[in-house]
């Protein structure tokens, strides 16, 4: 605005009005219509295709990006669905696997303490014959024992020797006896 106050003025230092210094000739005013017009015709003839093509050919590649990129987009969301799909999967097999290790754990402690425990029924079967054996064979050391003892005092009290059969066969049926009350 200061630029145009200080043309005005100097115009108006000079002869004539400050209008002529703005508006151009009427001669100069047709010409710079005309350069223009041509200007605008040769521009409009080569430039203007060549700025549309670049134009179209840059809306196309925006385009083909932006399918790119939905492709890329959809692509991306279809392997999120697969891992999330095979995430599911791992941890449910994980969590059958776990199942299946839990429910052999616990067959292979009853196998286990089912094996012990015939185990110990036969150790404890075992144990009461050999117990039962021992006894019986204790019992016919104790019964030969008294036998004997007794023919032997027999022998001293009576002084004479006795029968040792006939006083065993006597002997052993009184212990038989014996056993039976």
């Amino acid at each position: 605005m200061l630029f145009a106050q200080t043309l005005i003025l100097a115009a108006e230092d000079k002869e004539g009005s400050g209008l002529d210094l703005l508006l151009p000739a009427t001669n100069e005013l047709i010409a710079g219509i005309i350069a223009f017009a041509i200007v605008f015709f040769f521009i409009r003839l080569w430039a203007w295709p060549a700025i549309e093509r670049s134009l179209e050919q840059r809306q196309q590649a925006i385009a083909g990006q932006l399918e790119d990129a939905e492709k890329a987009k959809a692509e991306a969301e279809s392997l999120l669905q697969d891992y999330k799909k095979q995430m599911e999967e791992a941890r449910a097999k994980g969590a059958e696997i776990i199942e299946e290790a839990r429910a052999t754990a616990e067959k292979l402690k009853a196998d286990i303490l089912e094996k012990a425990n015939a185990e110990a029924s036969q150790i404890v079967a075992k144990a009461r014959e050999e117990a039962e054996a021992e006894r019986a064979r204790v019992l016919a050391e104790a019964r030969q024992e008294v036998a004997n003892l007794s023919i032997d005092l027999a022998e001293r009290v009576v002084g004479e020797a006795l029968d040792r059969e006939t006083q065993l066969g006597l002997v052993q049926r009184y212990l038989a006896e014996l056993e039976q009350m």
